[in-house]
C-alpha cells in the first residue's frame, strides 16, 4: 500500500484524501491542517490521522478538543508520497521540507511550473512523471483542456486552438471573494495564463486563451474553437470524445442547459459533494465547419483535478503505467465518463466517500 500524506485539507485536499482512501493500493497516512476548523472535525470523523502544520499551532487544536497525531514534519517522514494541497504559493515554500525527508511530492496548479520536474495530466503526460521526485498537477482549467486536446491531437492534429474561459468568481466556500456583481476580463491582457500553462503539457501546441470572471460559484465554462490539422466531421469528433473516460458528452435528452442543472444531476447520481470529475461537453455544441471544431464544455473547479492527483501518486511511486492507473482510479471512484450512465440511488454513498487549498484556476 502506498502511504499518502495530504498536506492541506481544504477544497482540494479533502477530496483527494477521500479518493485516495477509495483506491485498492493506497492509504491515507494522515492529513495536515493549519487551524482547527470544521474540516479538521470532518477529517477526524472520517478516521484520518490529523497533523498540525507546525508545533506552534498544537495548542489551538487542543483547545478545540481535536486530537492530533503530530506535526506535518512527522507526516511527511511517515509518507511514501505527499500531496500538497495548500493554497497557491505555500506549496513552493513546503518544497524544502519534502526534499529534506526525500519524500516525493505532488503540487497543485496554483504553483509556478518550476516547482516540479513535470506538469502532470494523466491523459497527456503520465509517462513523463513516472519515478519523478516532484510533479505539479496542472490547474482545473488546464486539466480540462489537456483532456480535450490530447485525443484531438492524436486523431486529427491541431493547427490552432482558441479558448475563451468564463470563470467562476469563487468557490462556494470562498466568502472572501464576494459579494460579486461584475463581469471582468481576467486578465485583460492576452493570452491569459491558461495558454502558457497548457504549453507546459503540450509544448508545441499553438493556443490562444482569453479569460473572463463572472459572479458565479458553480463551474467554469470554456468556449473552444480548434482548427484541426486534418478533415473531420461532428459525428466522428463526438464519437472520439465519448470514448474518453474523463469526458462526459452531455446528451440533449438530459435537458441540462447550465452548470446548476449539471451539479444537481451529479448530486442525484450519488456523486460525493455533487462533484463532476469529468469535463462536461455539451453534445449539441459539437460543430465542425471545414477543419474548424467548436464546442462548449463545463469544468468543475473543485473536482476535476482529483483523479489526476490519484494517478500522479502512482506515477511518482512508479507502481503502474497510465492505463493501469487510470483504470484503477476510475473503477474505485465510479468514474465512467457518464455521470448518470447507471444512475445510482441518490441515498447511496459514492465509493470515494463510503471508504472514506485550492488550486489557481
Amino acid at each position: 500500500m502506498i502511504q499518502v500524506g495530504v498536506n492541506g485539507y481544504g477544497t482540494i485536499g479533502k477530496r483527494v484524501a477521500d479518493a485516495i482512501r477509495a483506491q485498492p493500493d493506497m492509504a491515507v497516512a494522515g492529513v495536515a491542517k493549519t487551524s482547527p476548523n470544521f474540516e479538521a472535525k470532518v477529517a477526524l470523523e472520517r478516521g484520518y490521522p490529523l497533523y498540525a502544520v507546525d508545533g506552534e499551532r498544537t495548542d489551538a487544536f487542543a483547545e478545540a478538543g481535536f486530537d492530533l497525531t503530530g506535526t506535518v514534519d512527522e507526516l511527511v517522514a511517515e509518507s511514501d508520497v505527499v500531496v500538497d494541497a495548500t493554497p497557491a504559493g505555500i506549496g513552493a515554500a513546503n518544497a524544502d521540507l519534502y526534499r529534506e525527508h526525500d519524500t516525493p511530492a505532488i503540487f497543485q496548479g496554483g504553483e509556478d511550473p518550476d516547482v516540479a520536474e513535470v506538469s502532470f495530466n494523466a491523459r497527456a503526460s503520465y509517462e513523463a512523471a513516472r519515478g519523478a521526485d516532484t510533479v505539479r498537477v496542472v490547474s482545473c482549467n488546464t486539466t480540462g483542456l489537456s483532456r480535450l486536446f490530447a485525443p484531438l491531437t492524436e486523431e486529427y492534429g491541431i493547427e490552432k486552438a482558441r479558448v475563451t474561459l468564463v470563470r467562476r468568481g469563487g468557490d462556494p466556500g470562498q466568502t472572501d471573494r464576494g459579494p460579486i456583481n461584475d463581469t471582468l476580463p481576467d486578465p485583460v491582457e492576452i493570452p491569459s495564463h491558461h495558454g502558457p500553462d497548457l504549453n507546459t503539457v503540450f509544448p508545441d501546441l499553438d493556443v490562444d486563451t482569453m479569460g473572463m470572471k463572472v459572479p458565479a460559484t458553480l463551474m467554469h465554462t470554456h468556449s473552444v474553437n480548434v482548427t484541426l490539422a486534418s478533415e473531420a466531421d461532428a459525428e466522428s469528433v463526438r464519437a472520439l470524445l465519448e470514448a474518453e473516460s474523463r469526458l462526459f458528452v452531455l446528451p440533449p435528452e438530459l435537458d441540462i442547459d447550465g452548470a446548476g442543472k449539471l451539479k444537481e444531476f451529479a448530486q442525484d447520481a450519488g456523486r460525493p459533494r455533487g462533484d463532476c470529475w469529468e469535463n462536461c461537453v455539451w453534445g449539441d455544441s459539437i460543430t465542425v465547419e471545414g477543419r474548424d471544431l467548436y464546442l462548449f464544455q463545463a469544468i468543475h473547479q473543485e473536482a476535476d483535478v482529483v483523479p489526476e492527483n490519484v494517478d500522479a501518486v502512482r506515477a511518482v511511486a512508479d507502481t503502474a503505467d497510465r492505463e493501469e492507473s487510470t483504470t484503477l482510479t476510475e473503477d474505485a471512484l465510479g468514474l465512467d465518463g457518464r455521470i448518470g450512465g447507471s444512475l445510482r440511488d441518490p441515498t447511496a454513498r459514492s465509493p470515494a466517500v463510503a471508504d472514506g487549498g485550492r488550486d489557481d484556476d
